[in-house]
């Protein structure tokens, strides 16, 4: 067969894998994916997707190797890293996601998802300063990204600066109404600064968006 006939046998298995990925046919996606490789070794985009579909299933090893894969081809594909950089930090290989982050920012350096989640992995290993600079610079190019205000939050918490920590939590709710970590976290702060009911009203809304966790606090602070 051609390479034309080729490419579009490819392209029919491709498009099937996202239709079974979209409607949670792990295993059928995974196999469409794997017939387009078969046909085509070089299509990293398949790696890509079927990297996907196994972070779904919790197979990280295989996950890593199919984006790993997809370096291989495109060495520049930034997608590629930031996904293999989303499993290491999944399976706690904070050191490995920044690095995998930083090559993504590298290629394209408006990569808000990249900024914001390796600032999260800084935060982790506790380079607050790095932490608060990335997820700073995510804000910047998209002032609607409610987790890098999460998580920015978050990373105020570990350096004790409860107000700054307030604030992000607050811009993060302002951006999603219903950010059940958010009101969680800024009821425990508030807690902690002995701002108790405003803190428990916090956490009574994080509850009511399904944080079962909330309940513990609460019960505490009212018995």
């Amino acid at each position: 067969m051609d390479k034309i006939g080729n490419n579009q046998i490819a392209e029919v298995y491709f498009t099937r894998g996202t239709a079974k990925f979209k409607t949670q046919d792990y295993k059928g996606a995974i196999e469409e994916y794997t017939k387009a490789i078969e046909i085509i070794p070089q299509l990293a985009e398949a790696y890509i997707n079927r990297g996907l579909v196994k972070d779904k299933i919790q197979d990280h090893v295989g996950a890593i190797a199919d984006f790993t894969k997809a370096i291989e081809i495109e060495p520049e594909f930034a997608e590629a890293y930031y996904n293999r950089g989303l499993i290491k930090a999944i399976i706690q290989d904070h050191t490995g996601a920044i690095a995998d982050f930083t090559i993504a920012i590298e290629v394209n350096p408006t990569y808000t998802a990249a900024y914001t989640n390796r600032g999260a992995a800084k935060g982790l290993i506790k380079d607050y300063i790095g932490s608060i600079s990335d997820l700073t610079k995510a804000i910047d190019i998209n002032p609607k990204d409610s987790l890098a205000y999460y998580n920015r939050g978050r990373t105020k918490c570990y350096i004790e600066d409860y107000e700054g920590a307030i604030t992000d939590f607050t811009e993060a709710i302002r951006v999603d109404p219903k950010y059940t970590g958010a009101y969680f976290n800024i009821g425990v702060v508030k807690l902690i600064l002995e701002q108790n009911t405003g803190g428990l009203l916090d956490l009574y809304k994080a509850k009511y968006y399904g944080d079962e966790t909330a309940a513990e606090v609460i019960k505490k602070y009212c018995t």
